[in-house]
């Protein structure tokens, strides 16, 4: 058998400084019984994987030009790249590694910062980033200005394997999904 090892006090107390104040965990479940005590309250769990997979038999259908002409969403793979990525990519099989806002940056300094962005998740070798953009709305008497030179720059870029739209909870239409070559 092998001796059971102790942690000596000085030890402790640096992982307790480490790690800070925690707050215990009893149940990790969600109470049910608030939304059947509320039945005009539909149960948002179940609404939102309802329109996720309403969404997801729709654009099944689509090409990627077909989500290019909208004007919404961005989709994009390069020549030789299978659909089945675009599709993993859609649906947020691969996890995000970096970001980038662009918010309230010109479009010369939005493709600064951009070509920096990519450079360095390129040297971290990051795969998988995302850019947010926004969607252009902010001013009703202009066009977007970003997101379609975000959209141009991500298809000349030869680091880009594919991008397309985020999903609502990472922003929707005013951010993309990109997918790097590795080095």
């Amino acid at each position: 058998m092998s001796a059971k090892k102790t942690v000596s006090d000085d030890d402790s107390a640096l992982f307790r400084d480490a790690v800070g104040d925690v707050k215990s965990v009893h149940n990790d479940r969600i109470d049910l019984s608030e939304q059947k005590a509320n039945p005009q309250t539909p149960s948002t769990p179940s609404k939102i994987i309802d329109d996720t997979s309403v969404m997801a038999a729709l654009l099944d259908d689509l090409s990627e030009n077909d989500l290019l002409e909208t004007g919404e969403h961005l989709a994009y793979t390069a020549d030789g790249v299978q659909r089945s990525v675009l599709r993993r990519l859609k649906s947020g099989h691969y996890s995000v590694q970096a970001c980038v806002d662009l918010h309230g940056y010109t479009v010369q300094q939005a493709r600064i910062e951009l070509s920096r962005f990519l450079i360095t998740a390129r040297e971290n070798r990051h795969l998988c980033v995302q850019i947010i953009h926004g969607k252009g709305r902010r001013l009703a008497t202009s066009s977007p200005r970003l997101k379609p030179a975000v959209n141009q720059w991500l298809q000349r870029n030869k680091a880009v394997q594919a991008f397309c739209s985020a999903r609502d909870t990472d922003g929707g239409t005013g951010a993309v999904y990109v997918l790097l070559k590795r080095l």
